[in-house]
């Protein structure tokens, strides 16, 4: 088993960073990253997580109307209990926890909201052997769907995977499908992507560099994925109403981060930085008691043909 290199992840995690802001801002063309470096210091009234970051943010682009792609790298002496809900061995160990986290509102309905995420756990116990995994994946929220988006989106997402193996993609697409699900509404935030975690030496026997390259692999393909979609929708014209839609959609996004997301759980519970944490919430959002889509239209065509699970790429019969 190889020795996991902690300084190595860390660097490559900022340079993905500094990478995805310089594409994302040049897409843009009309503001840049402004980037806001932070510390957190041992608090005894406070106890929680010590560490710092760097949150780095795009707001009121010509394409991009708030968009966040944050690093941090924090440290504590115990394990929150969003983290150990499954794995309660590892409660009282101290921790390590680094990674990149992104969300990109776009300002355009005709372009989706995306997320992606990287990460990585250790956590240390004098004597025993470190615990360490890493996470992460990237996902697409549309408001107004194109077919082709979706299957370049997946496409790229199971290019990220080929090279580890056949089954890697149709498993961690399901995983995805199964985690952005927003229970109260019965109803898929998105149409999903990839998702992972816990991804460790107990993984198909992969060692510290195989479950790395992995990382890399997914942290590389998110804006392969995304930009061209930006790129091709960002010109297309819309209405007061489809911006509206958009508005009210963005309410999803909102009860799925406040409610279920781990990394939003992780943060809050451990006493990380509000303002990093909650960056990946809209601007602007609206919500409606009781709306629903008319019949026959492009806002229900949403809810009944795109925010079903499918198999994109017909994966599951190749």
């Amino acid at each position: 088993m190889s020795t996991p290199d902690v300084k190595a992840v860390k660097n490559y995690l900022l340079k993905l960073q500094d990478s995805i802001c310089a594409q994302l801002a040049k897409e843009d063309g009309g503001a840049e990253f402004v980037i806001d470096e932070w510390r957190r210091e041992k608090n005894p009234e406070k106890p929680g997580m010590t560490g710092g970051g760097r949150t780095s943010l795009l707001v009121d682009g010509n394409v991009i109307e708030q968009g966040g792609v944050n690093f941090s790298h924090v440290h504590g002496k115990s394990m929150p209990a969003s983290a150990t809900a499954h794995r309660p061995e590892l409660a009282g160990r101290s921790f390590q926890a680094m990674g990149v986290s992104l969300v990109i509102h776009p300002y355009s309905p005709m372009i989706p909201t995306s997320h992606a995420n990287v990460r990585f756990f250790i956590a240390e116990k004098e004597g025993e052997d470190p615990v360490w995994w890493f996470g992460g994946g990237f996902d697409l929220t549309p408001y107004y769907g194109f077919d082709e988006d979706c299957l370049d989106w997946h496409q790229t997402a199971r290019n990220a995977c080929e090279p580890f193996g056949e089954d890697i993609y149709p498993r961690f697409k399901q995983w995805c499908d199964d985690y952005f699900y927003i229970k109260h509404r019965d109803e898929q935030r998105g149409i999903g992507g990839l998702f992972f975690d816990d991804l460790n030496q107990d993984f198909k026997a992969w060692d510290f560099e195989q479950c790395f390259a992995f990382l890399r692999s997914v942290g590389d393909h998110y804006i392969k994925a995304y930009l061209p979609i930006m790129a091709k929708r960002k010109t297309l014209p819309f209405s007061d109403e489809q911006k509206d839609f958009q508005l009210y959609r963005r309410g999803r996004y909102v009860e799925y981060n406040l409610v279920y997301d781990r990394g939003t759980l992780f943060g809050l519970q451990s006493g990380g930085r509000t303002e990093s944490i909650l960056m990946s919430l809209p601007p602007l959002v609206k919500w409606r008691y009781n709306w629903k889509p008319r019949a026959g239209s492009e806002e229900e065509r949403l809810y009944e043909y795109f925010l079903k699970p499918r198999d994109w790429l017909g994966s599951e019969n190749k």
